[in-house]
């Protein structure tokens, strides 16, 4: 089986606040279906949540980020297998963020000697 990456993106709205019951609602409905990947063998890797904070390197400099004024940003990502990329695609199509306008992008991952 091949290996794909669900990389999960929203846009960056500081102003969007959730009611504590409506982020409980969200993470319920995350913690499911992550189970439901999980119960049909298709996890790979449960992958993690990334911070709101980092750095950004490029050659010598090193600046602040994730910066605040890009539209998108990426939130968490999750490795799933799959024979092909639209069994990877019909995971992706369940998540939990495209309710919230969201997206995922799904990548195949490629071993360091070109493996997909």
């Amino acid at each position: 089986m091949k290996q794909f990456m669900l990389i999960f993106r929203n846009d960056f709205k500081s102003e969007f606040q959730q009611s504590p019951e409506q982020m409980q609602q969200v993470m319920t409905q995350w913690i499911d279906w992550l189970a439901g990947i999980t119960a049909e063998g298709k996890m790979a890797d449960n992958g993690n949540r990334l911070g709101s904070t980092g750095k950004t390197v490029r050659n010598e400099l090193v600046t602040d980020g994730p910066f605040t004024e890009i539209k998108e940003i990426v939130g968490g990502y999750i490795i799933v297998h799959g024979n092909e990329v639209g069994e990877a695609v019909l995971i992706a199509q369940k998540c939990p963020i495209l309710s919230l306008g969201g997206s995922v992008e799904v990548r195949n991952v490629v071993d360091i000697n070109g493996n997909a």
